[in-house]
């Protein structure tokens, strides 16, 4: 049967969770990652696939270890994702969430959760992911509830969760309080317009500039600095208030920037973050112009109420216009601030909501840093943590959502505030009668506050469990580093705060996937790919499908249809898991962006079935033989044993310092170019020779089938289904007993011995078969073709060399007879290769046609220099080198120093041809 990856994969996964293989074994030294929860609304994209094969491959390499390995698996809740898709849903049927209630909303997002998030795990099982899907748990799960619920209460009982009327980012399309790091702020084109603010009682004015209209209605001061002196005799004055009935005060402060605008500043407090702070420094009235919605409430005037901002922005600049108080606009390039959900810009607005005070917890976190308790890797990422650490806000954590933890307070009648686990706790703890009502608050809380408790939430924090006692802190966390504030530091705070304790010794810090030019990946530049295409394939049109679903533009959609047709034609072909494993595997050099690479991905379907080819022949050539009789090892055997000894040291040493691309690509190479293209083909010359004894045939078969179980062994944890069906095969042919080779034990360096002898041997043996290999090439003489060699120059080790290894050389150098000279100049007409003093030579009358040879690497010089020119006319042209995209700049180089090389050996090559014809 040829390797068809999809008829072995589902089947062996089954197998595996059906017999409880990836659950902890409960013996030997506790090894524990935690998942990063993929969000229940998503599917896993490339990014997912490349952690999950990291964090995979580590956990089947401590597995095979001995020790007792945990993969906890679960998936997030994701407050504000989850509720856009369920209204959205609702939305289509002509409902909204306030015509069903909250009650019967949370009861559809149940509904759909169950409904729809099963594609995650149907994703994780085609990936190969060994995760403990029996402990699998979600965010909303009863325990882990009760959980958030306890972390609520014990940090408001010491006084760190506080509620307060602050400044928040609003998001006016979800009406919800949003995070700093879940605003996203974009470069944009704006304006800046200038307005007059006349003195009361005078002629004279202030010019202020604002990116803003609409918000000078909430304008409660104009700012000068305090040493500008072009201000100095307004400071203390006031001015009118443009298009409002009001007056408002001058006043001087250091956070003006004199040289930006005009240097007056209008301030609002209650729109702006840094007015916010002015306000409060010199005690101005805070007015709140907008409603949830963004639009103007009525503490403007009339004619403004219940206007969109941008709606009353344009009618702002209009009467100032006509009131010739309109001084000037500029075309200004501004920051504007998005919601990483809705898109919509966010504003500024003073809201109650609920605040962790994080730089109590953040010092102890700083210091686990510091002590290496918890250690980065790279180690570069704990500078990015310290900066965020050390200059850390309060958390804003509550919510204005229907979908999530509900915050667990309670406010009687008089709008008093109690903290408690539930109802009737408060009526305890706070001696409540019965007939007191209370109304729960109708927040729920951030995302980001249930999922910092995850490495000890899953584990049946606070009620606890052997879990717990045995897998915490974790070994390791890893995932990406733009989750370092969102996550990572707040998992540490409250590990350290809840368990004492870090909740990881190490995080190992990913690079983004990007694509094969090297940009970043997402829907609006129509280049994502679904794991799962690569796995079981994808014709064009699901591609085109997947890429352009919901996209609304139809340039856009256009552009993508044709990038997509261009880069997939036929579509992609069925690669398996095991082959994006291999290449994630290969590219996953620590912290560093990748550029996935179809040709990798073939690439590695390539060495899936060399393999495949590989153990087929070993299996043929093991059938029958008699383990027990006494053994012997060739020069061949004992060569690749001690070069194995050496890959399975390295192995070790790469997956321990986490450069799990250094590990995959030492066995992809070891792996196909000594056992296959080396040791294979000397083994088929032991067993094809008639004359070989039967210790030796034994001790070869032996050393086929330890050497490749080893090799399948090292390789399970990139490559897991592939090994576990070559490995089950392989004990049936040796008569072993194995369930299954992710229970088996990983091989040590010391049980493999290193021999310098034998590599110092095979390794002058390869450089003769490469040097007549290297003759045939450069004069294109057919492979298939004997031919006689004579050797000048050789000295009494290389003749008792040849003596020892003639069968060898013959077969592997396709020889039919090999002669010695005492010198390269009795040999006429010969092409010639050196191995250290010795000459190989190789007479050329009667094998080629000298002028034809001539002609035909004439005619191959002529189009490389031809290639060549117009490359390098490529690159001294300013406007490539300085407009195309840094990848194809880097592409063309290549091909450069490509054809560059090519030529170079082209000319060597005619330059002997000539020497032999003359």
């Amino acid at each position: 049967m040829d390797y068809q990856p999809e008829k072995i994969e589902s089947r062996h996964y089954d197998r595996w969770e059906k017999a409880g293989y990836f659950k902890a074994t409960g013996s030997g030294n506790p090894y524990c990652i935690v998942i990063p929860p993929p969000n229940v609304t998503g599917t896993l994209h490339m990014g997912h696939a490349f952690q999950h094969t990291i964090m995979d491959a580590l956990i089947r390499y401590h597995r095979m270890k001995g020790h007792n390995t945990l993969w906890q698996m679960g998936t997030d809740h994701a407050g504000i994702a989850t509720q856009m898709v369920v209204e959205r849903l609702l939305n289509a049927q002509g409902q909204s969430k306030h015509d069903i209630g909250r009650e019967a909303f949370i009861k559809k997002v149940w509904e759909w959760k169950q409904h729809s998030g099963n594609i995650i795990s149907h994703q994780m099982r085609c990936l190969g992911a060994s995760v403990d899907w029996s402990r699998e748990r979600f965010t909303m799960d009863t325990g882990l509830c009760k959980a958030v619920t306890e972390e609520f209460v014990e940090l408001y009982d010491e006084g760190l969760i506080y509620k307060g009327k602050r400044l928040v980012n609003w998001d006016p399309v979800l009406h919800t309080a949003l995070s700093d790091l879940e605003v996203l702020s974009e470069e944009e084109s704006g304006k800046l317009w200038r307005f007059r603010y006349h003195l009361a009682d005078s002629n004279d004015y202030l010019v202020v500039a604002t990116t803003r209209p609409e918000t000078m209605l909430g304008d409660t001061a104009v700012a000068v600095h305090p040493e500008d002196k072009r201000y100095m005799a307004y400071v203390g004055k006031t001015v009118q208030l443009p298009l409002c009935d009001r007056k408002i005060p001058v006043l001087a402060d250091e956070y003006v920037d004199p040289e930006f605008g005009s240097g007056c500043v209008k301030i609002t407090p209650a729109h702006d973050f840094n007015d916010y702070e002015l306000g409060l420094r010199h005690n101005l009235p805070i007015i709140n112009i907008f409603d949830q919605n963004a639009a103007l409430n009525d503490s403007v005037p009339e004619r403004f109420h219940g206007l969109d901002r941008f709606v009353a922005r344009d009618l702002i600049i209009k009467e100032m216009e006509n009131q010739k108080l309109l001084d000037g606009v500029d075309n200004h390039t501004l920051m504007v601030p998005h919601g990483d959900r809705s898109g919509a810009i966010v504003e500024p607005l003073l809201t109650d909501q609920w605040y962790v005070r994080a730089k109590i917890l953040a010092e102890p976190a700083i210091a686990a840093v510091e002590s290496e308790d918890v250690r980065f890797v790279p180690a570069n990422w704990s500078k990015t943590y310290f900066e965020w650490m050390r200059n850390i806000e309060d958390w804003c954590i509550s919510r204005q959502l229907w979908w999530g933890h509900r915050v667990p307070a309670w406010y009687d009648d008089d709008g008093k505030v109690y903290v408690a686990r539930n109802e009737n706790e408060v009526r305890e703890k706070y001696d409540i009668k019965p007939e007191v009502k209370l109304r729960q608050d109708e927040d729920v809380l951030d995302t980001w506050f249930s999922s910092a408790l995850w490495p000890f939430s899953t584990m049946d924090w606070p009620s606890g469990s052997k879990e717990l006692d045995n897998f915490y802190p974790t070994n390791v966390l890893v995932t990406g580093f733009d989750i370092i504030f969102f996550w990572v530091a707040r998992m540490i705070m409250m590990g350290l705060k809840f368990m004492n304790d870090v909740p990881f010794k190490e995080v190992y810090m990913t690079g983004l996937i990007r694509d094969h030019s090297g940009q970043k990946m997402s829907k609006s530049k129509g280049n994502i790919l679904d794991p799962l295409d690569i796995i079981n394939g994808a014709t064009l049109e699901t591609l085109l499908e997947k890429r352009t679903d919901g996209m609304m533009q139809p340039h856009l959609k256009k552009r993508i249809e044709n990038l997509t047709r261009k880069e997939f034609p036929k579509g992609i072909p069925k690669y398996g898991a095991d082959a994006l494993r291999l290449t994630l595997a290969n590219l996953a050099t620590t912290g560093r962006d990748i550029s996935l690479d179809m040709g990798r991905i073939e690439g590695n379907r390539n060495f899936c079935n060399k393999l495949w080819n590989a153990s087929k022949f070993v299996f043929t050539n093991i059938d029958h033989f008699d383990e027990g009789k006494p053994k012997k090892y060739t020069i061949a055997d004992k060569w690749i044993r001690s070069r194995l000894a050496r890959i399975i040291k390295s192995f070790h040493k790469n997956f321990a310092g986490y450069r799990l691309d250094l590990a995959s690509q030492s066995l992809y190479d070891f792996i196909w170019h000594e056992f296959c293209d080396w040791h294979l083909e000397l083994t088929k010359t032991s067993l094809n020779n008639p004359d070989c004894p039967d210790s030796t045939r034994r001790g070869t078969q032996h050393c086929l089938a330890e050497v490749l179980g080893a090799l399948l062994k090292l390789l399970h944890p990139f490559a897991p289904f592939l090994t576990e069906e070559l490995w089950l095969e392989l004990c049936k042919k040796t008569g072993r007993s194995s369930e299954t080779l992710m229970l088996e034990p990983l091989p040590e360096p010391n049980q493999f011995i290193q021999d310098a002898k034998s590599e110092k041997e095979i390794a002058w043996m390869q450089e003769f078969v490469k040097g007549i290999r290297q003759i045939r090439g450069e004069t294109n003489i057919n492979p298939g073709k004997h031919l006689h060699v004579i050797l000048a120059g050789a000295s009494d080790t290389d003749k008792k060399r040849l003596n020892a290894y003639r069968y060898y050389l013959y077969n592997l150098a396709r020889l039919k007879d090999i002669t010695l000279a005492s010198s390269s100049n009795e040999v006429p007409e010969s092409a010639t290769a050196l191995l250290g003093e010795m000459t190989l030579l190789v007479p050329l009358k009667g094998l080629i046609d000298l002028e034809a040879e001539q002609d035909r690497l004439i005619k191959q010089k002529n189009q490389i220099e031809n290639d060549l020119i117009k490359v390098e006319q490529k690159l001294t042209n300013p406007n490539f080198s300085t407009n195309a995209p840094e990848e194809i700049v880097r592409k063309q180089q290549d091909r450069e120093n490509q054809l560059k090389e090519k030529l170079e050996k082209l000319l060597q090559q005619l330059d002997r041809l000539q020497k032999i014809i003359n």
